[in-house]
């Protein structure tokens, strides 16, 4: 593991930043869901600190239980609803959501993993308050991106870099910086951006430059840039998936795969081939209801009318679940490392 060195001035600054961006000019006193493990960045500074730097009230909830969670929104009226992609697909299918009263929710910000637009949308048209993607890493404590709540929002983008943070694409292996609309590795900097990583000095080489006198931080997420500056993630560039020479994003994937009436989650990785290099595979999650009802086959087919011939899946498992972290991000390294347990 890495060790980020974060300063008190990184977090504290984090704070002013997501203050400045998602919360100016509010006069109430917001009410957080505090779902999000705080021994987490993502956690420790967009619920517990922000909410104490606002003044704002947060319902504690230890562990993950719907139930709880739902009747905790309705009861105190929560309005401020940090969470990952995966918590929200599982809501956006839980039979008895539509129970629940939960129009106070104001601002949802989705991180930690790309939000497929499908499940951003759904939870909209259920609750009534507004998903937005954000963007960050430990390295940078963590908010880099985020979508306006009160402004443009743009379906499938992280958004635009929160106040004092500096953002472009850089090419992966030159400090030089693409134009907008091409393909390369997302770079920040700001008073964020972590230190370093402890005890590392060539990694600290490798992922730190200077240029037009500032230090900038390669995030190793590949990405893109448009005309009016909202960035979108195209995928990190070690799950990058190499099939006879192209290029495959598993995440372009796995937003298909989203759209499939009875697909509840989704993952995508590249697997070892002697021929090919590797094969697109997908791990599908099924809804309750559509369980022995649809194929493998059936997966790959829907893939085919929707996506290139290179990009399909040439494989497909469905699983009861996936591998997830601490705050519920799909561990494609897990699937990965599965994987090359079948090879040796």
């Amino acid at each position: 593991p890495k060790g980020a060195m974060l300063t008190h001035y990184n977090l504290v600054s984090n704070i002013y930043q997501i203050d400045a961006w998602l919360f100016r000019g509010r006069k109430k006193q917001d009410i957080f869901v505090g779902l999000l493990p705080w021994f987490h960045i993502y956690g420790q500074t967009a619920v517990m600190n922000f909410s104490i730097f606002s003044t704002g009230t947060t319902i504690v909830l230890p562990r993950l239980d719907i139930k709880e969670l739902l009747k905790s929104i309705q009861k105190y009226k929560a309005n401020v609803f940090h969470g990952v992609p995966t918590l929200y697909a599982y809501l956006n299918n839980y039979p008895e959501i539509k129970k629940y009263n939960l129009r106070s929710i104001e601002a949802c910000i989705s991180g930690a993993a790309p939000l497929p637009v499908s499940v951003a949308e759904r939870f909209e048209e259920i609750t009534g308050g507004k998903l937005r993607e954000g963007y960050g890493l430990t390295e940078t404590s963590p908010v880099t991106h985020v979508n306006p709540i009160y402004g443009k929002y743009k379906f499938g983008s992280i958004g635009l870099p929160v106040p004092n943070t500096l953002a472009g694409i850089a090419d992966p292996d030159k400090d030089v910086f693409l134009p907008p609309g091409e393909v390369g590795e997302v770079v920040v900097s700001g008073p964020q951006v972590m230190k370093g990583y402890y005890n590392m000095d060539e990694e600290n080489k490798m992922v730190f430059f200077e240029k037009y006198g500032y230090r900038w931080f390669r995030t190793g997420d590949m990405g893109k840039m448009d005309e009016e500056g909202y960035f979108y993630i195209v995928d990190r560039k070690k799950d990058l998936i190499k099939y006879k020479g192209y290029s495959v994003y598993p995440r372009e994937v796995e937003e298909v795969l989203y759209r499939h009436e009875a697909v509840k989650e989704a993952a995508v990785i590249g697997i070892p081939h002697k021929e090919y290099g590797e094969l697109v595979k997908a791990y599908i999650v099924l809804k309750d209801e559509y369980k022995g009802k649809v194929s493998e086959e059936d997966i790959i087919e829907y893939a085919k009318e929707h996506l290139a011939p290179y990009k399909t899946p040439k494989v497909v498992e469905f699983r009861d679940d996936l591998p997830k972290s601490a705050v519920g991000k799909v561990l494609r390294r897990v699937l990965r490392e599965e994987e090359l347990k079948k090879t040796t």
